[in-house]
């Protein structure tokens, strides 16, 4: 088969293949661009995503879909993110994502029906306690009396297990054809993670599209039932992770934890315009490693400078949760799978945390002003 032949039996078979949500193939809905095939049977093409596409699961049906086809060798796929840009400005045609611009979620209806909140925890950028605060959280809620959930989405960094003492993998229940994964639970938090789906040292390699994807399978295929909350733990940065969240569920809103210093408050400032623009409440800062208390002179020390995460929140405009400061508490409960607050609740870690807890399910009680 000639390169034109073997283009054209390409072009047929992704042509086969319907976007779920709109019903249109995928060459007539414009997803399949600039392809090329040569001699030796290499296909290559661009994918180009648009917002709220169920990435993972397109591409790689399209993937597996022209492998089949009958002289093709290798397929290599580049895949496009959506670009979103808004339209120029009043200040002298000035372009980009503006307030507002980026429309308000539309989630799938249907989903997480049986979860009253959802509270997402992110931050500017990695090694601030992010996964820390969310999984304090979570036991808090749990110790509350409350029914809670957990998803770790920090696909590069998946730290839940760890710091729930939980390492075995989850099994899959319900009949054919309708399979749900059941999640795993430990300190009353019902729990799911890549982590429990990989081997040990095993690295999370994947591009953003399919970062969206996992995060989808964790709200769409996994038996979480009712809940009073879920938690998400979210990758540090602003990301496809974040975006594909609030564009599929109704998110109550989003904690950013930051460290004192200007280095991560910088970055979480723009964590928070992020959400912002996609119309998401931030509904606070939580300062963390605020100060350390020298246990042999009783003085406290500011190693990462302090004050920076409130400063911050007054300049948002958003809430300030409170300071949760350097506790070896933390570091070994982390590390042996026991949260604070449930393992030490008397450490001034775990009361910073209980704190920050009262603050965050007072918000989420509070309906979002119109």
């Amino acid at each position: 088969m000639n390169p034109e032949e073997l283009r054209r039996a390409v072009t047929a078979t992704l042509s086969r293949i319907d976007h779920p949500e709109t019903g249109r193939d995928l060459v007539t809905g414009g997803q399949i661009q600039n392809l090329e095939v040569d001699g030796s049977g290499e296909v290559r093409f661009q994918f180009a995503l648009q917002m709220g596409d169920p990435g993972g699961a397109l591409v790689k049906e399209a993937r597996t879909a022209v492998e089949q086809v009958e002289g093709v060798r290798s397929v290599k796929i580049n895949v496009q993110l959506p670009q979103m840009s808004g339209g120029a400005g009043s200040g002298g045609g000035k372009k980009g994502i503006q307030p507002g611009s980026v429309p308000a979620p539309t989630p799938k209806p249907g989903l997480l029906s049986q979860v009253d909140h959802v509270i997402a925890v992110s931050s500017g950028k990695g090694g601030v306690g992010k996964s820390m605060v969310a999984a304090n959280l979570a036991a808090g809620f749990a110790k509350a009396g409350k029914r809670v959930g957990l998803i770790d989405a920090d696909i590069y960094g998946p730290n839940i297990p760890l710091m729930f003492g939980v390492q075995r993998r989850p099994n899959v229940v319900g009949p054919k054809g309708a399979e749900l994964i059941e999640p795993l639970e430990a300190h009353g938090v019902k729990l799911m993670s890549l982590g429990f789906l990989l081997e040990e040292d095993q690295p999370a390699i994947m591009r953003g599209p399919l970062i969206s994807g996992v995060l989808k399978q964790f709200l769409e295929q996994v038996d979480w039932g009712e809940l009073d909350v879920m938690v998400v733990d979210m990758p540090p940065g602003t990301g496809d992770a974040q975006l594909s969240l609030v564009q599929t569920i109704d998110l109550d809103g989003a904690v950013m934890v930051t460290t004192p210093q200007q280095v991560a408050t910088g970055d979480v400032r723009r964590g928070i315009k992020m959400f912002e623009r996609v119309n998401t409440r931030v509904l606070g800062i939580v300062e963390n490693m605020s100060g350390f208390a020298c246990p042999g002179c009783g003085e406290v020390h500011d190693v990462f400078g302090r004050g920076g995460g409130e400063e911050l929140a007054g300049a948002m405009e958003v809430p300030f949760l409170g300071r949760v400061p350097l506790d070896p508490a933390v570091a070994q409960m982390g590390d042996t799978g026991k949260p604070t607050v449930v393992s030490a609740p008397e450490s001034a870690a775990a009361i910073a945390l209980g704190e920050v807890l009262a603050r965050v399910q007072e918000a989420v009680a509070v309906p979002v002003p119109s």
